[in-house]
């Protein structure tokens, strides 16, 4: 699961039903100031927070119902790694650029 981002600030979901791989992508000339436009939370140059709220609401999110429990699955076994920020209640990405 792939949450692109653009200079702009947009975002949009894509590869949702990759729940094994899941990444902050800065495209074109999208930084990690890019993300300062966003709700998600930088926390150094290549990791950022990502509001567990936030991936259902993006565009390109599946609307049927077997996606939203797989996402609470992934949600669940992100925490079961250290992986959930409880006090900003967000999941921990790495953050990868594409020119």
């Amino acid at each position: 699961m792939i949450i692109e981002c653009t200079a702009e600030g947009d975002m949009r979901l894509t590869e949702p039903y990759d729940f094994r791989k899941f990444k902050v992508l800065l495209k074109g000339a999208a930084s990690v100031d890019s993300l300062k436009k966003t709700n998600i939370i930088v926390v150094d140059d290549g990791n950022a927070l990502v509001p567990i709220a936030l991936v259902p609401a993006l565009p390109g999110r599946p609307t049927e119902g077997a996606w939203e429990t797989a996402y609470a699955d992934m949600v669940r076994k992100a925490r079961d790694h250290g992986w959930i920020d409880d006090g900003a209640n967000a999941i921990r990405a790495h953050i990868e650029r594409e020119a």
